[in-house]
Order: structure tokens, then C-alpha cells, then sequence
């Protein structure tokens, strides 16, 4: 009986996209800025963005990794005239990028969708965590997103149209042994966003906020190396996603004004189950909330008791 029901709702919300398809809104010759574009599920998100028709330029700190991607993203051209640029700047500066991002609408054109993709993870325990790198998690995942944010939203908001996209994680929704300040700062930003989504709504400019798993990105090689054997045990358990894909399914939600972006079924029923008062954008993600919010609290406190006894094996070793 469960299994009919997810088949039901897996039809009904295949049958809103496939009919809604035409709703996508276009990026075709519109400018495009990627925060920490120059690796990872930014850089993907880039080299889909020129495929799309639109401008980009990316944005990072390593001016030799962004030659080297904008190298990448440019073979994705197939417009004359399509540009794409890369930027060094801190987005956790905010002089910095307030001078920045009026540069690049003077030489490239309005910003018309902004992918905020600069994040880092260290992992560790509370108390083995430094004061410093606390302070630069939450800096660069939490201001390095809001900064870039509010450079772009007054103009979106006169111009009534636009898309911000805010790459936060699963840990936004739920945290993890080991990850306490790095979830911290990401659920700070599906805060923000759901306030944002509220602000910018009678303007036409929409909010997604990502919520991808484990990605296999240069950031995640480094992200294991702090890992406690805890959180490489408990994170595990939903395997890792290739960034393309990710990307994919960032844009493609994006564009079809969806509030959440997922990739994957555990995903998926992890936003699902922790949706809270975040805005619904269609009947089919309505339709699974109400059936399934119940029975998947369930498998929720499986999969809990199941990190626990994780937590419980390590300390007895």
C-alpha cells in the first residue's frame, strides 16, 4: 500500500513538471553570476549556464583556477557575443563586493540570476573546533551568501524580474554529529532565504535554496579530512552525487521557480519531511507534504536511532 502511494505522488508531480515545462523562465542572453565558480558545483553550474544562452561570470578568490574555468565554460559557447568572465574578489568583504557587482552590470549587462555557491566545511567536534575557523565558516558560508545577495536584490526588485539561488546543504535541514557549526551556518541560510522568498515575491524575483548531499568536489576532498569517524560513518550512509548532477537539477529548479532544490531520493524526503512553513510552489509537492510528512517522521527516527547507535559503537571502541 506505502509503495502505491509514493507511486502516486511520484506520477502526479512527474505529470505537473512535464505539463509546467513551458513555465521555465529563460536565461537566454541574461547575465549570470556564480560565487565560487571556479570548482566544484559552481563551475558546473557555469558551464550549464552558457549552454543555456545566457552571460556568466564566476566568481572566486584563485585567479589561476578561475583562468583555467573560464577556459572550460567558454567551450560551452555558441552565441556571438555570449561572454563569460572571471572575477577575484572575497564575497565576505562587503565594500569589496558592493564595488564588484556595480562593475559587472556596467561592463556586462543587469544580473539577472545570482547562484550563490562560495562555502567551505570544517569539521570537528565543538571543542575541537578553533575560534578562527568558526568564525570563517560563518563568515564565508553565512555573510559570503547574504553580501552578494543584497548587491543584487534592489534592482531585481525594479526591474521585477530574477532568481537567487542560495547553496546551502542537507545539514541545513538536519545536524549531524561533527558538523555543529557548519550546520549552524546553513541553517542560518534556509532561514534567510525563506525570509527573502517572502520579501521578493511581489516582485517577481524567486528564491531556491539547494540542498544537495555529499558531492564529489574538490571542497568535499578537503571537508574529510577533519571529518570525525562519527560523521564519515553517519554522512556515509547516503552515498555522494557527482556535481553535474547537482548542478542540473539546481538549474532546473531554479528556473522553474521551485524553493527547494534537491538531487536524490534521501534528498528529497529529507526536505520533504523537514518543509516546515517554507512556501509551497506546487500541487504536487503539496499533495506528497500532506501524505507522506507522517509516515516519513518515522523512517526519520530510524535513521536517527541508527546514527546514534553509530555515535554509541565509536565511543566503546
Amino acid at each position: 500500500m506505502f509503495t502505491l502511494v509514493f507511486a502516486v505522488i511520484a506520477a502526479i508531480i512527474l505529470f505537473e513538471r512535464t505539463i509546467f515545462n513551458r513555465k521555465y523562465k529563460s536565461i537566454r542572453n541574461k547575465h549570470v553570476v556564480v560565487t565560487g565558480g571556479s570548482s566544484g558545483i559552481g563551475k558546473c553550474v557555469a558551464k550549464l549556464a552558457v549552454r543555456y544562452g545566457a552571460h556568466v561570470t564566476i566568481i572566486g578568490r584563485d585567479c589561476k583556477k578561475l583562468d583555467t574555468a573560464v577556459e572550460e565554460i567558454q567551450k560551452g559557447c555558441y552565441m556571438v557575443g555570449q561572454k563569460v568572465q572571471g572575477v577575484s574578489l572575497d564575497v565576505c568583504d562587503y565594500e569589496l563586493v558592493k564595488a564588484e557587482f556595480s562593475n559587472l552590470e556596467e561592463k556586462v549587462g543587469p544580473i539577472y540570476m545570482l547562484v550563490n555557491c562560495a562555502g567551505l566545511a570544517i569539521c570537528g567536534k565543538l571543542e575541537n573546533v578553533s575560534n578562527e575557523d568558526i568564525k570563517t565558516l560563518l563568515n564565508t558560508n553565512f555573510l559570503g551568501t547574504v553580501y552578494p545577495t543584497k548587491m543584487v536584490i534592489t534592482k531585481m526588485k525594479e526591474r521585477k524580474e530574477g532568481i537567487v539561488v542560495i547553496t546551502a546543504s542537507q545539514a541545513a535541514l538536519v545536524g549531524i554529529y561533527g558538523l555543529s557549526i557548519y550546520s549552524a551556518s546553513k541553517f542560518a541560510l534556509r532561514g534567510f532565504a525563506e525570509a527573502l522568498d517572502m520579501e521578493m515575491y511581489p516582485y517577481n524575483v524567486s528564491v531556491t535554496v539547494a540542498l544537495p548531499p555529499d558531492t564529489d568536489t574538490p571542497g568535499f576532498e578537503m571537508e574529510n579530512k577533519t571529518k570525525p569517524t562519527e560523521t564519515t560513518l553517519i554522512c556515509g550512509s547516503g552515498g555522494i552525487y557527482k556535481p553535474e548532477a547537482v548542478a542540473q537539477n539546481l538549474i532546473e529548479d531554479a528556473l522553474r521557480g521551485s524553493f527547494f532544490s534537491t538531487v536524490g531520493c534521501e534528498s528529497y524526503f529529507t526536505a520533504l519531511l523537514c518543509v516546515g512553513m517554507t512556501r509551497c510552489t506546487s500541487l504536487g509537492e503539496l499533495i506528497a507534504q500532506v501524505v507522506l510528512m507522517g509516515p516519513l517522521r518515522v523512517v526519520g527516527c530510524i535513521f536517527l536511532e541508527y546514527f546514534y547507535a553509530i555515535i554509541r559503537k565509536c565511543l566503546y571502541d
